[in-house]
């Protein structure tokens, strides 16, 4: 291996990729896109391995190569032309779900196929039975959106205009999906051409052999850091709740890792039968969050690209809440199932990397998505909001405070933006109050989200958890707080559940709640587990959280034996 190439062009391709992220940040018109950053952007190799990707997404980058060897099945490279853009969004295909549309574009050099650029974002509208994306009663995949089989959306550079017609057709915006698009499209058109550059400054044969050379020094990296874990079979279990159809049950997500040497494998036999509403995992998503528990558990340094997963086996049965089946409804799975899955995983993985793994976090991304037309202008929108929640203590430290979900990265919309985007006036933005697991390392807190509506109606579903199941804790922490959603209707003065308001079956998810002029919203987020004996916390740290607010005076007395004075 020449080490020192392997890690120019590394560099190189990563540098790239975050690039088109850049490009698709700040060309996009939707705020899921420019203010939340759901994407992630990536390079591939002609056999569909992921060479070089961005830090962006993690469910999207442990999704990537299952995505592109799916598309490359159904338009093998035989029929790929030079300026082709291929456009593929399908769950029962490789993918993850409905509203993650993958692009890829091949990279030519001198006539000959050298990869693709390739880039994921999550789309905000995309049809179905709720405006959003989130249909939290959804029975079926129709009810969730259009499914696009891979196609071609350019055809040898120019666009396929038939193709467009199709999907603008079939949305409530297609005046920001359009441009939501064309921003992803510019993505992979600057990781093709920059890409084409370096194959020309380097040769061919040169980088062909180089990312050879990286994926494999890859792999053995990961099978070096899975090598210094213990052997053994780790089992764990968790549970999600409602799956918004039967209000009332929770649906077990079983996990073991067996390791030996250099190679693991995530079995989650015992897992549920898949269930009738949207929180079904596809095999994408739960090899995703394979990956990325394993990610989260070993060095950060190793270079993420498709020979660091060489090492990760997945099995995952037929029928089940993490492979479901066609035609189920999946929606929710990505956004909810995956982070479950990930901390089950943790969890597993407690006893034999106890510095490596965190308690519970919220494993939710909130999931609330509106649409209506405007008052004011006459014109349709369409919002997905995520929210973030609190992480799991660790060994070493507290939870992350109001962070993202583990298989997000994702970024909360600034309250300026969204209040001059959307007819919401954002009313309070604030942590809650002892939302954080008691531990000698505390939970991370979530916080609440507090809105008026100022239009005419606004039609609101969501997709979330841990509205009645807390984040659980390690080592004697203590669980995080609950999520809510509530909602109080103008002219009361008391604060509803979505199932006390609106009649829905869950609290946690529905759909199509008409929100109208002058009642408000409240989104509760969760918080994280704690770590550890709260006994034995630093009584600094006690009190340094009750001084900013993080937990009160009775809490801190009755968790941690602490008074002031």
């Amino acid at each position: 291996m020449d080490f020192v190439t392997m890690n120019i062009l590394d560099s190189a391709m990563v540098s790239l990729c975050r690039e088109m992220g850049i490009t698709l940040m700040k060309t996009s018109y939707s705020t899921i896109f420019n203010e939340a950053l759901d994407f992630t952007c990536g390079l591939a190799d002609m056999n569909g391995d992921m060479i070089a990707v961005a830090d962006y997404c993690p469910a999207q980058i442990g999704g990537m190569p299952l995505l592109i060897k799916s598309c490359l099945k159904e338009i093998p490279p035989s029929e790929i032309e030079e300026g082709d853009v291929i456009l593929h969004n399908d769950p029962y295909r490789g993918g993850l779900h409905t509203p993650e549309h993958t692009f890829f574009k091949p990279i030519f050099v001198e006539g000959e196929l050298m990869g693709f650029a390739v880039a994921i974002g999550h789309i905000a509208e995309v049809g179905g039975m709720a405006p959003g994306g989130f249909c939290g009663e959804a029975t079926e995949i129709f009810h969730e959106g259009i499914r696009i089989p891979p196609v071609k959306i350019v055809k040898a550079g120019k666009d396929n205009i038939e193709v467009w017609k199709l999907l603008l057709a079939n949305v409530r915006t297609p005046r920001v999906n359009y441009g939501d698009l064309k921003a992803l499209i510019a993505a992979v058109d600057l990781g093709e051409k920059q890409m084409r550059a370096l194959y020309l400054k380097y040769g061919k044969d040169k980088i062909r052999e180089t990312v050879a050379d990286l994926l494999l020094y890859s792999e053995r990296r990961m099978r070096a850091e899975l090598e210094a874990i213990p052997d053994g079979i780790y089992a764990f279990h968790d549970y999600l709740e409602s799956d918004g159809i039967d209000p009332d049950k929770h649906y077990r997500i079983q996990v073991e890792v067996h390791k030996k040497g250099g190679h693991i494998v995530v079995d989650y036999h015992g897992s549920a039968p898949q269930v009738a509403g949207p929180i079904n995992a596809t095999l994408g998503v739960a090899t995703s969050a394979a990956y990325n528990a394993v990610l989260h558990m070993t060095d950060p340094t190793i270079p993420r690209n498709s020979g660091c997963f060489r090492p990760i086996e997945v099995m995952a049965p037929p029928g089940s809440i993490v492979n479901v089946n066609f035609p189920a409804p999946e929606v929710g799975g990505n956004t909810e199932t995956h982070p479950r899955i990930v901390g089950t995983i943790l969890g597993a993985m407690a006893g034999a990397l106890p510095d490596r793994v965190m308690a519970a976090e919220g494993a939710t991304h909130c999931n609330f998505v509106f649409g209506g037309v405007d008052a004011g202008t006459g014109e349709y929108f369409a919002c997905y909001d995520l929210e973030a929640v609190g992480w799991g203590g660790r060994a070493f430290a507290d939870g992350n405070d109001a962070v993202d979900s583990i298989n997000g990265n994702c970024r909360i919309t600034p309250t300026e933006v969204y209040e001059t985007r959307f007819p919401w006036l954002v009313e309070s933005l604030a942590f809650n109050v002892d939302s954080c697991g008691a531990g000698e390392h505390r939970g991370g807190v979530g916080y609440t989200k507090q809105m008026l509506c100022l239009n005419d109606e606004i039609i609101c579903s969501q997709m979330t958890d841990r509205h009645l199941l807390a984040p659980w804790g390690l080592e004697g922490g203590l669980e995080g707080g609950c999520g809510a959603t509530l909602v109080m209707k103008a002219g009361r003065d008391d604060w509803q559940t979505m199932r006390q308001a609106y009649g829905k079956a869950s609290t946690s998810r529905y759909s199509n709640v008409a929100i109208r002029k002058g009642d408000r919203v409240r989104l509760v987020t969760p918080g994280g587990g704690g770590y550890g004996d709260p006994a034995k916390r630093d009584k600094a740290a006690v009190a340094r959280d009750v001084k900013e607010g993080y937990i009160s005076r009775t809490a801190a007395e009755t968790f941690y034996g602490y008074r002031e004075g």
